[in-house]
């Protein structure tokens, strides 16, 4: 059984305000190239289709034409995909009966009623069956009723109420399976600020939605999606593959790819990263003026200058804008004392609001951090 596994399109997100729409359409072309050389036996798309729970008409059309691309290239193929945190999820899982009638599986909804279970897609090959359990974005306000809440009433937490979810599932652990989620998993024993995240990601306050990697540890392959920097989580089987192109400044240099799973007899499989190459790398270029301007190119640009001597504004600007077509930001290193000053209050307007509160209140004991902390992620969780 070989697959594709992909995750975080975020189709139609703007990068400084530039639209990348059109570098989009290119690389999700060579997804489409490489299924037509490859021919995978599914498609698999771990969430975060769109990157706005309202997408632009564009973007639908971008979609829109992948998807019909790949069914012409790839017609036997199995095309499943769920929605992520920042998918609407009703929205995805429109036309969800009818689709499946084509072997598209748009699955934006976890089980609402006790009676649901997740969503599950069986293919079949030369050493058996192949189990896709398909789990959309989960928040523990979406799933109260399947999975419950605490003895007071509140709701359980993103771990609980994804463990819970897992164990209600009738797991055959002779056949092969795959689970395909879009969640935040931490490998066993690492905290979530030992993981590297993206500025093109959304982050809870106190990272409340982390959740261990171990309750998939029943899975022979986990296509995961919400990282956006390709990352294992404790062991190859247990993968985000990243986003198909940079997002951010913070994704500078990172190469992307999405990755082909081959699954054999029980036990058995490969991993293979498949390129992806972007019209337009996102770089950070710095260093005086004079020797940045030396390296012009199309890319998208941060330029960070370090000329201590002062710069004619106008003139630096033109000569940038010139030079980079594609320029997203221009930064200067600092070095008065006045400087320093003004980047400590950036750094107080940049912390997130747990710590925010934290700083302003000060002294609080471990039961009030608790419930600060509590308090802030319920009022994000609605905001959202």
């Amino acid at each position: 059984m070989k697959f594709f596994h992909l995750s975080d399109l975020h189709i139609g997100i703007k990068l400084y305000n530039r639209d990348l729409l059109e570098d989009q359409k290119i690389v999700l072309r060579q997804i489409v190239e490489q299924a037509g050389k490859e021919c995978p036996d599914a498609i698999v798309i771990a969430g975060d289709i769109y990157d706005k729970a309202i997408p632009s008409v564009e973007a639908v059309g971008v979609f829109d034409q992948f998807v019909r691309n790949l069914r012409r290239t790839v017609p036997n193929a199995v095309i499943m995909m769920i929605s992520g945190n920042h998918d609407s999820a009703p929205r995805v899982n429109l036309y969800r009966n009818i689709l499946e009638e084509q072997k598209i599986y748009m699955v934006g909804m976890p089980p609402q009623r006790p009676e649901e279970q997740i969503e599950k897609v069986t293919l079949q090959d030369a050493w058996g069956n192949v189990n896709f359990y398909l789990l959309p974005f989960v928040k523990p306000s979406m799933v109260k009723a399947v999975v419950g809440t605490e003895e007071n009433g509140n709701l359980l937490s993103y771990q609980e109420s994804l463990r819970r979810m897992m164990e209600r599932e009738q797991i055959r652990e002779e056949e092969r399976n795959v689970c395909v989620s879009h969640q935040f998993y931490l490998p066993v024993g690492t905290g979530a600020e030992q993981v590297q995240r993206m500025d093109s990601e959304i982050c809870t306050v106190g990272n409340i939605d982390q959740v261990s990697a171990e309750i998939l540890k029943q899975f022979d392959y986990s296509a995961l999606g919400h990282i956006h920097k390709p990352m294992k989580v404790g062991g190859d089987r247990i993968r985000y593959c990243g986003t198909p192109m940079q997002y951010s400044v913070s994704e500078a240099g990172q190469k992307k790819a999405i990755l082909m799973v081959e699954l054999k007899e029980k036990g058995t499989y490969s991993v293979t990263p498949i390129p992806l190459n972007a019209p337009h790398e996102v770089r950070i270029i710095k260093g005086e003026l004079n020797e940045i301007l030396k390296q012009e190119c199309e890319d998208y640009v941060s330029v960070l200058l370090t000329d201590r001597m002062d710069l004619d504004i106008c003139d630096m600007q033109d000569r940038l804008y010139t030079a980079f077509p594609n320029l997203l930001e221009i930064r200067r290193e600092r070095w008065d004392r006045l400087d320093y000053e003004m980047a400590d209050s950036q750094v107080e307007m940049d912390m997130d609001p747990y710590l925010l509160c934290c700083s302003f209140l000060k002294d609080l004991n471990e039961e009030e951090k608790a419930l600060l902390k509590k308090v802030i992620g319920e009022v994000q969780e609605e905001q959202e």
